[in-house]
């Protein structure tokens, strides 16, 4: 019953964000406004991560990891979902500034990446029994296959995709949001507080599996 619970409540919290999403992509917005809401809402997601580390240290439970979790994760459905909603609603705005590089280029490596990000949803799924962030935590610790060569496939991935879909549009600025904005904050989530959350959920064996497997940059599997 509790698990139903749990289930049905991520699933009105998923809705909400959803519905965010939805509207502001109905909204008529100047660029400016645009803009402030593509740069500011990425910042936030400092203090929001912050805030969490620091609610998640004062209990070292697994259920009030699992709790604190979920609302970090929610709250990243603004500040990084809102702002990549917006960018890619937005971008041909950006165009003053137009990269030099073919855009079929971009296209090919777009593919690529999301189909290298479509893998490691599908790898978390069977090896760790979970889905991308509050939709449904893992069960388990995935260590198997593509996280077997790094702890972060999905955040390599997810990263490269958006700048393989910034250099398909041919938007410089995009690609300098991505690499000065989007990049650092999603690290700074993942070292700062999704890390120390494992930690608390999967104990010795997150640490052991963090000892011998890099954090992002791929490595051959028991390779030092």
């Amino acid at each position: 019953m509790k698990q139903v619970i749990e289930s049905f409540f991520r699933i009105v919290l998923f809705a909400i964000i959803l519905t965010i999403w939805w509207l502001v992509l109905s909204s008529q917005l100047s660029n400016v406004m645009n803009l402030s809401i593509i740069v500011g809402g990425v910042l936030l997601t400092f203090p929001l991560v912050w805030l969490g580390r620091k609610i998640l240290d004062r209990r070292q439970t697994i259920g009030h990891a699992v709790w604190t979790t979920t609302f970090v994760h929610f709250g990243l459905g603004f500040t990084f979902g809102v702002p990549i909603v917006l960018a890619l609603n937005t971008h041909h705005n950006w165009s003053d500034w137009v990269l030099p590089v073919p855009s079929v280029i971009g296209l090919i490596l777009v593919i690529i990446t999301g189909t290298a990000s479509f893998l490691t949803i599908v790898n978390l799924a069977l090896k760790g029994f979970g889905a991308p962030f509050f939709i449904k935590l893992s069960q388990k610790l995935a260590a198997d296959w593509m996280y077997a060569w790094t702890r972060n496939p999905m955040v390599l991935a997810v990263l490269s995709f958006f700048l393989s879909l910034g250099i398909w549009f041919q938007s410089t600025l995009f690609v300098f949001w991505v690499l000065i904005l989007f990049i650092p904050a999603l690290l700074f989530f993942v070292k700062v507080f999704e890390e120390r959350e494992l930690e608390f959920r999967f104990g010795a064996s997150y640490l052991e599996y963090k000892s011998k497997t890099p954090m992002l940059f791929p490595r051959k599997p028991g390779v030092r």
